[in-house]
């Protein structure tokens, strides 16, 4: 069973960046068809974001963070109104986590464990 998690932290705060909403797609023959969509909790994480039991296929998925929303809901003006992180999945039955840094003109990810 495939997992996938991510974390957001506001670099500029030092603190979790709570109210992110995402959004995960799968990009298919036909286009990016949208999986499932979530907001970061108070850890900055968002619990669930897979149903229980869901299986992801390899293949190559986007995930992609509001930012805007979440500048906007803190009074601060952002240079990116959102974040589109696109990797590929290749082995199913491992755990990916794609962890996003945050400040308003600036962002960073990597694969994390």
């Amino acid at each position: 069973m495939s997992t996938l998690s991510t974390h957001v932290l506001d670099t500029q705060s030092g603190r979790p960046a709570a109210g992110v909403p995402i959004t995960l797609e799968f990009q298919s023959a036909e286009g990016w068809r949208e999986l499932t969509r979530g907001t970061t909790n108070a850890d900055g994480r968002v619990r669930d974001f897979l149903p229980a039991g869901t299986r992801l296929e390899p293949g190559v998925y986007r995930m992609t963070f509001h930012t805007g929303e979440y500048f906007r809901a803190h009074a601060l003006r952002g240079f990116y109104p959102y974040v589109s992180v696109v990797f590929e999945l290749t082995a199913p039955e491992e755990h990916y986590h794609v962890p996003l840094l945050l400040s308003p003109f600036g962002y960073s990810t990597y694969r994390g464990s």
